[in-house]
C-alpha cells in the first residue's frame, strides 16, 4: 500500500470511529430512577420551576432588606440657571425685570429605617448646598445640616409593617413548597413519559417476536398440510397472521418513535437519541396511612399555606380600609442643626439649632359613602375568600385520600399482574409446543398469544398506576413516606448555603 493510500485510510478509519462514538453517544439506557432524576435537573419544565422559585426567594430577600437601614446618598453635582425674572426695586418702588445667573451645588446623605411596632420611619440626614449668584452682585453662600434626626407617622392606626412581617415570611415559605410541589409534578410528569416509552417498547419487542413466531408457524403450516395434517383453511389463517404480525410490527415502531421523541424531548435531550428503558421492579411493600398523609398536606401542602396568605391579605385590606374610612392624619417631626456662610470652613460653626414638628388631617365630611362601601367590600371579600379557601382545601384533602387508597389497593394489582404475566408466558410457550407437534389448534394458539399480550399490557399499566400514585402521594404531602423525611426539610438542608436567608 502506498503512502497516499495508506493515509486516505487512516482518514477512513479515523472518520468511522467519529461516526461510531457519536452514534453511541445517540444511544442511552435508563431506569425510572434516573429519568426522573435527569427531568428534574435538565427539563425545561424544571428549569421554570427552579426560576419560579428563585423570583419568590429574591422577592422575600428584598422584603428583608428593607427591614434594615438603607443608606442613600443625593446629589445635584452642578445646576446652572441664566434667565430674566421679576424683582422689586425699593428705591423705584416697583417691580423690574433683571437678567442673573446663578450656580447651584447640593449633596445629601440619608440613613433610613421602617419602625416595623408603629409603622413609622425614622431618617437621619446630613446635608451641604453651595450657591453663587453671577452678575452685578456677586456673592457666594454654603448651607450646611450637620445633621438632622426625623420621623414620619401615620396616626390612622394602619400598620402596613405589622402586616409585612405577618404575610411575607408566609409567602416565601409557600413559594417553596410550590417549587416543592412542582418538583414532584415534573416527576409524575417523567414516570408518565416513561412508561409510555416503556409500553411502545414492550408493544415493540411482541410485536417482533410475534413477526418471528408468525413466520415460523407458517412453514410449520405448510409442511403439514403437505401430509394433511392441517386444513387449507389453516393454512390460511397462518398466512394471515404473519400479514397481521408485520402490520402490528410497522404501527408498533411509529408508535415507539413517537414515544421515544416525546421522552428525549421533555429530558431536553437530543431529538435523534436511542432510550432503552429497564422497567422498574417488584416495588417494596409499602402502606400509607390516610390520616398521616392528610395531616402532611396540611402542614406542606402550598393549597393550605395559599388560604392562610390570601386571608391574611384580605384581613389587611380590612383593616386598612376601616381605618382610613374614619379620617386621615399624620405626624412629621424633625430635630437638628443648620448654618449659612459665605466660606465653607464657616458652614459647621457654631451652627444652629433646627425643630420642625408637623401634623395634618384629613376629615371626610361628605364622600356620599365611598369609604363605607370600600370598607364593606372588603368585608364581603374576605368572606369570600374564606369559603373559596375552604373548597380549595377540601379538594386537596379529597385528593389525598383517594391516591392514598389507589397506591394501597395498587400494590396488591401489581403483585397479581406480574403473577398473571408469568402464567401467560408459559401458557403461549406450552400451546405453542402443543401446536408444533399437532395437539393445539389455531384458535388455541391465537387466544393464548392475546393474552400474554394484554398480560405485559396489564402489568405495566399496573406498575406505572402504582408510581404514578407513589409521587402524586408525595407532590400532595410534600413528605417521602418511603423514607419518612419531610421533602421540605430535606430541601432546607441540601440548600441551606446555596440559599441561605438571613
Amino acid at each position: 500500500m502506498n503512502g497516499k493510500w495508506k493515509s486516505w485510510w487512516i482518514v477512513c478509519l479515523l472518520l468511522g470511529a467519529c461516526t461510531s462514538s457519536v452514534n453511541a453517544q445517540q444511544q442511552i439506557t435508563l431506569d425510572l430512577k434516573q429519568t426522573i432524576a435527569m427531568a428534574n435537573d435538565s427539563s425545561l419544565e424544571a428549569f421554570r420551576t427552579k426560576n419560579m422559585y428563585l423570583s419568590g426567594y429574591w422577592e422575600y430577600r428584598t422584603y428583608k432588606a428593607n427591614r434594615l437601614p438603607s443608606l442613600t446618598l443625593n446629589m445635584t453635582p452642578a445646576e446652572y440657571n441664566r434667565d430674566i425674572t421679576k424683582r422689586y426695586d425699593s428705591s423705584e418702588d416697583l417691580d423690574v425685570y433683571r437678567s442673573q445667573q446663578s450656580f447651584y451645588a447640593y449633596g445629601n446623605l440619608a440613613v433610613k429605617q421602617n419602625f416595623d411596632w408603629t409603622g413609622g420611619t425614622f431618617y437621619l440626614y446630613s446635608e451641604l448646598g453651595y450657591m453663587r449668584s453671577i452678575g452685578d452682585n456677586n456673592y457666594t453662600q454654603y448651607t450646611s445640616v450637620p445633621v438632622r434626626l426625623a420621623y414620619s407617622q401615620s396616626l390612622v392606626g394602619y400598620n402596613a409593617f405589622r402586616w409585612d412581617r405577618r404575610i411575607e415570611p408566609l409567602k416565601y415559605e409557600k413559594v417553596k413548597k410550590e417549587y416543592l410541589h412542582n418538583a414532584e409534578a415534573v416527576s409524575e410528569q417523567a414516570t408518565t413519559c416513561f412508561f409510555e416509552l416503556a409500553m411502545a417498547q414492550a408493544e415493540y419487542d411482541l410485536a417482533k417476536e410475534n413477526v418471528a413466531s408468525s413466520d415460523t408457524l407458517y412453514r410449520i403450516g405448510m409442511q403439514r398440510l403437505k401430509i394433511a395434517s392441517i386444513s387449507r383453511a389453516d393454512l390460511l389463517t397462518l398466512k394471515l397472521d404473519v400479514v397481521n404480525a408485520r402490520n402490528t410490527l410497522q404501527n408498533a415502531i411509529s408508535s415507539l418513535k413517537r414515544a421515544m421523541f416525546s421522552l428525549a424531548s421533555f429530558l431536553n435531550l437530543d431529538k435523534n437519541t436511542e432510550i432503552r428503558l429497564k422497567l422498574p421492579g417488584h416495588p417494596a411493600d409499602l402502606r400509607v396511612s390516610a390520616d398521616e398523609a392528610l395531616t402532611s398536606a396540611r402542614e406542606n401542602n402550598p393549597t393550605f399555606l395559599e388560604s392562610r396568605q390570601n386571608i391574611l391579605e384580605a384581613r389587611q385590606t380590612v383593616d386598612k380600609t376601616k381605618k382610613e374610612s374614619r379620617f386621615d392624619a399624620s405626624i412629621n417631626a424633625s430635630v437638628g442643626f443648620n448654618q449659612v456662610a459665605e466660606k465653607f470652613n464657616q458652614a459647621y460653626k457654631r451652627p444652629m439649632q433646627q425643630e420642625m414638628v408637623s401634623v395634618s388631617v384629613s376629615i371626610p365630611l361628605v364622600d356620599w359613602g365611598v369609604r363605607k362601601g370600600k370598607y364593606n367590600m372588603a368585608r364581603n371579600n374576605l368572606n369570600v375568600v374564606k369559603i373559596s379557601s375552604r373548597q380549595n382545601e377540601i379538594s386537596v384533602e379529597e385528593d389525598v385520600i383517594m391516591a392514598v387508597n389507589d397506591f394501597n389497593v395498587q400494590q396488591d394489582l401489581v403483585k397479581s399482574a406480574e403473577e398473571a404475566l408469568d402464567l401467560s408466558i408459559m401458557a403461549y410457550n406450552e400451546t405453542r409446543q402443543r401446536f408444533i407437534i399437532g395437539k393445539a389448534d389455531i384458535s388455541s394458539l391465537t387466544l393464548s398469544l392475546n393474552r400474554q399480550q394484554e398480560a405485559q399490557r396489564n402489568y405495566i399499566s399496573a406498575l406505572q398506576n402504582y408510581w404514578l400514585n407513589y409521587y402524586k402521594i408525595r407532590k400532595l404531602t410534600l413528605f417521602d413516606f418511603a423514607s419518612g423525611f419531610s421533602l421540605s426539610d430535606k430541601f432546607d438542608f441540601e440548600n441551606r448555603s446555596q440559599f441561605s436567608v438571613n
